[in-house]
């Protein structure tokens, strides 16, 4: 049965944000995540908060939902203080986080930061290459206390970790689950190799020219069998890897209404996705659906 969730922007103080979380919970959704930017280029101009600090805020105002980044990357996060964050967030949800993690893209991010001379970040050949990298220091830090070791060396080509203590470790063992976001050869043996879920968006098939239904769906589906065949050929069960597809910047107009979302949703699973992830409904702007529908599809209302 295919594992609903819904993500939740950080556009707003938590004050007035608390009650969205609260309702996600009381929804029956199985997860609920926030987008981990700078600056968001969908709400340009808007309030904009921190992931970490709304995740551990929403900790606290929940009590079983699962918690976690719709990604997080290393365009400006360096992994080892990053993976106390993880840890620690792991700790005040009681063992309720799962880290969302992918390459990241050009964009705001980059260029508030000024990465690159014009101001557009790393390349794609050096974004994938942190990427990987980033992944294996993470998962070497946050399984270390299961392991038996509270600190880790690492010396890699973009990022050292020199006896870094990690401690008492996760509260999930060996560590946080990853969410792994990557669609490329060398990015799915990442996967292949760290991941607990595979993570993809309806945007794959591009932003650029004429992106129809029949487009994005075939996007996903080619996607899926890259990834089994990444799997495969590592010797895993394709079948032991849970799938999220997260919903809402592509032609389906999943939360137009429930017999959309149905329609949407059903095709998912019916591709392999074990998790479907939609946005919680804005008055306007980016994401702007029926608020009505989400109480419609929600698990506790099925």
């Amino acid at each position: 049965m295919l594992r609903l969730g819904v993500c939740i922007l950080a556009d707003r103080p938590f004050r007035a944000a608390a009650a969205r979380w609260r309702r996600a919970e009381e929804l029956g959704f199985a997860h609920a995540w926030t987008y981990d930017h700078l600056t968001f280029s969908g709400i340009p101009d808007g309030p904009w908060f921190d992931a970490v600090t709304t995740l551990a805020a929403a900790s606290g105002v929940t009590e079983r939902i699962k918690l976690g980044t719709l990604v997080a990357t290393p365009n400006f996060r360096h992994p080892v203080p990053f993976a106390q964050e993880v840890m620690s967030l792991d700790d005040v949800s009681g063992g309720r986080f799962i880290l969302g993690y992918g390459a990241g893209s050009y964009g705001p991010d980059a260029r508030v930061l000024g990465y690159g001379e014009d101001g557009q970040g790393w390349s794609g050949k050096e974004r994938g290459a942190r990427y990987r990298e980033s992944v294996e220091i993470l998962d070497r830090l946050l399984s270390g206390a299961a392991e038996g070791r509270t600190r880790t060396t690492f010396r890699g080509t973009y990022y050292e970790a020199v006896d870094a203590r990690m401690e008492p470790g996760c509260v999930q063992r060996p560590r946080v689950p990853f969410g792994l976001a990557a669609t490329g050869p060398l990015g799915l043996r990442t996967v292949v190799r760290h991941a607990q879920l595979w993570i993809a968006d309806d945007t794959l098939a591009g932003r650029d020219g004429e992106v129809t239904e029949d487009v994005t769906w075939a996007a996903l589906e080619k996607a899926g069998k890259r990834l089994d065949e990444a799997l495969e050929q590592e010797g895993r069960d394709p079948a032991s890897l849970p799938r999220l597809l997260l919903s809402g910047l592509s032609p389906l107009r999943t939360m137009e209404s429930k017999a959309r979302f149905d329609d949407v949703a059903g095709r998912a699973e019916g591709l392999g996705f074990t998790d479907f992830v939609v946005h919680y409904p804005r008055e306007s702007g980016a994401y702007a659906t029926p608020a009505h529908v989400l109480d419609e599809i929600a698990p506790a209302n099925a």
